[in-house]
C-alpha cells in the first residue's frame, strides 16, 4: 500500500529557497509543490490542498500577508511564514492575520523542519481534549486545574486563561496582541504590559528559574511561546 505523504506548497521567488526547500523537504517525506507568485500561491493552495504553506513575505507581485489572508477566508491550514531578519513588524503582522509561526532568514533547515512538525501536529490534535500536556505541565480542563510534575499549581482566573490558551498553542508563537485579545477582548490589543505581568506572574509559578524559562518562552519583540519536550 502506498504511504499518503502531506503536501507542502511553498510560496517564494527566490529560486535557491525553493530548491533548498523542495531537495531538503522532498528527503523528509514530504510531497513538495512550488509556486512563486501570490496569486499562483493562492490558486495553488485551493487546487492542491495541502497540509501546510510557506509563504515569503516579500513576493513580486503582492504582499505575502495579503496571501494568508486569502488562505484564512477559506482554509485553517497551517501557514509557515518566512521573513527577512530586520522585518520585526511584518512578523507580528502576518501572525496577527492568520499565519501560524515564522522563522527568520536565513534559517536552518532543522528549524525549519521543528517549526513544521509542531504545525502538523497542532492540526491533527483536538483542542477539546480534556487534558493537556507540556512537557511537565498539565491542563486538567473539567477539573479547572494545573499541574507540574503532578504537583497542582494554584492560579488565579487570569493566569488560568492565559495558561490554556497558550497550551492549546503549544508550541506556537503568540503576538501579545492574540494573547490580549484571547484574554481581555478587542480593547485591550495594544496594553502590552498587561501581558507582561502576567506572563511574569506565571513564571514564578511554573519555572524553576523565572529568569532562565524553559517553558514560555519570549519571542523578542513578537510575544511567547510554550515550549515543552520534543
Amino acid at each position: 500500500m502506498d504511504v499518503i505523504k502531506i503536501r507542502i506548497l511553498v510560496i517564494d521567488d527566490e529560486m535557491q529557497i525553493c530548491k533548498l526547500l523542495q531537495v531538503s523537504l522532498h528527503a523528509a517525506g514530504y510531497e513538495v509543490y512550488i509556486a512563486k507568485t501570490g496569486k499562483e500561491g493562492i490558486q495553488s493552495a485551493a487546487y492542491v490542498q495541502p497540509g501546510l504553506v510557506i509563504v515569503d513575505l516579500g513576493l513580486p507581485d503582492i504582499d505575502g500577508k495579503d496571501v494568508v489572508k486569502k488562505i484564512r477566508e477559506w482554509s485553517q491550514i497551517p501557514i509557515i511564514i518566512l521573513t527577512a531578519r530586520d522585518q520585526e513588524q511584518e512578523k507580528i503582522q502576518g501572525l496577527d492575520v492568520g499565519a501560524d509561526d515564522y522563522v527568520t532568514k536565513p534559517f536552518s533547515m532543522g528549524e525549519l523542519m521543528a517549526r513544521i512538525r509542531v504545525c502538523l501536529r497542532h492540526s491533527t490534535t483536538n483542542e477539546q481534549e480534556s487534558i493537556l500536556t507540556c512537557g511537565g505541565l498539565s491542563v486538567d480542563f473539567p477539573q479547572h486545574r494545573v499541574t507540574l510534575n503532578g504537583v497542582e499549581i494554584k492560579l488565579t482566573p487570569t493566569e488560568y486563561k492565559i495558561i490554556t490558551i497558550m497550551m492549546q498553542q503549544a508550541g506556537r508563537v503568540l503576538t501579545h496582541r492574540q494573547l490580549l485579545k484571547a484574554v481581555w477582548g478587542e480593547g485591550y490589543g495594544e496594553d502590552t504590559q498587561y501581558i507582561r505581568v502576567y506572563i511574569a506572574q506565571l513564571r514564578r509559578k511554573i519555572e524553576a528559574d523565572p529568569t532562565k524559562p524553559k517553558y514560555i518562552i519570549t519571542e523578542s519583540g513578537i510575544g511567547y511561546r510554550l515550549m515543552g519536550e520534543e
